[in-house]
């Protein structure tokens, strides 16, 4: 009887280590998911897991984080193109000769151009009006020229600003009518963004900003760029003049909506707060995605964890179904850093 008594003793000890240490093992494994990147937990899941586990715990893994949401690529040989030897353009809505009656807009996001402008051309004096208007620079430089400010009388940075170059952001609404012309005086090719926005309200004062953005500072995180008038559609006359973006440091837009960029570094993330803190209407929110032909094809990310949102240079995606405050996660996976732009509106 004092024999069994030891062994049933010695056996309930085995168990109760045994499950100590099973506990523990997932214990582990539960806080080194939270704090262990994708390509570590799935290297060490090969290793010691069946083929079919191993698919299971990878689609686990790369799981959506964003259910709820709806991701729809836009690939960059679907969007409309033109090539008129000194600008080569790329539209991702309806724009000149292009029309998709599918793509006329996208919340407050009305134009999104890709262009490439050769060196002595450029766009010549031509008006515009009730559209918000910013040019987001890539590479090279590009030169404006506008009717409020006469030649010779331009400053170096902010509402007089003309010649941009990469990391500057240029602003302009156009409101009862404004003309102006952007050209490339240099002999190097100019590449940047031309993003139009539909204003809250026509008949606006014309106006310009140009800011500069610190590159540093867009790889750390996503940058705010662009955000709505501090005031509201209805700011006096004294609120538009001072110009108070609701965001700090960013260029106020008359619309409810946010831009900002980020270049991440490969096998990076970086995470996406939908409105930015920034807007008045917080649900149902219209994102867009793009990724700028910046680095020879080698870039590509990743949105949400999800195959099907892998996005290539020149490709997009609308992301809808969401609202203020819900976090999209991109992801680099390419060969070289990523370039991304983030366009988030009502």
């Amino acid at each position: 009887m004092k024999l069994f008594f030891i062994v049933s003793a010695i056996f309930i000890t085995s168990i109760s280590v045994f499950f100590r240490d099973s506990l523990q093992e997932l214990f582990n494994n539960i806080t080194s998911f939270h704090s262990t990147p994708t390509t570590s937990i799935i290297s060490a899941t090969i290793s010691s897991e069946s083929p079919m586990t191993t698919v299971n715990t990878i689609k686990n893994t790369m799981s959506k984080a964003l259910s709820h949401a709806k991701i729809v690529p836009r690939r960059s040989a679907d969007r409309g193109h033109a090539d008129h030897g000194w600008l080569n353009s790329y539209h991702t809505f309806s724009f000149a000769n292009y029309y998709d009656p599918k793509y006329q807009n996208f919340g407050s996001l009305r134009v999104l151009n890709e262009d490439r402008v050769e060196g002595g051309s450029g766009f010549p004096t031509h008006p515009h009006r009730d559209a918000e208007i910013f040019s987001y620079i890539l590479s090279g430089e590009l030169t404006h020229r506008d009717s409020m400010i006469k030649k010779g009388a331009e400053g170096s940075q902010g509402d007089d600003f003309y010649r941009m170059k990469r990391g500057d952001v240029q602003f302009t609404t156009g409101g009862t009518g404004i003309a102006h012309s952007e050209q490339n005086e240099a002999e190097e090719q100019v590449h940047f963004l031309q993003i139009w926005a539909l204003p809250w309200k026509r008949g606006l004062t014309p106006r310009y900003h140009t800011k500069t953005f610190n590159e540093d500072a867009k790889r750390s995180a996503f940058l705010p760029i662009l955000s709505p008038l501090k005031a509201g559609p209805s700011a006096s006359a004294p609120e538009e003049a001072a110009a108070e973006p609701t965001l700090p440091e960013t260029i106020p837009v008359h619309a409810d909506l946010v831009m900002a960029a980020g270049i991440i570094g490969v096998d990076k993330r970086f995470k996406w707060t939908v409105g930015g803190d920034a807007v008045k209407k917080t649900n149902g929110r219209n994102v867009y995605i793009h990724v700028p032909m910046t680095k020879n094809g080698n870039a590509k990310v990743r949105l949400d964890g999800r195959e099907d949102a892998v996005l290539g240079e020149g490709d997009g995606a609308f992301v809808s179904n969401v609202n203020a405050g819900d976090v999209l996660s991109v992801e680099s996976i390419g060969e070289a850093e990523a370039e991304v732009v983030v366009l988030d509106s009502d």
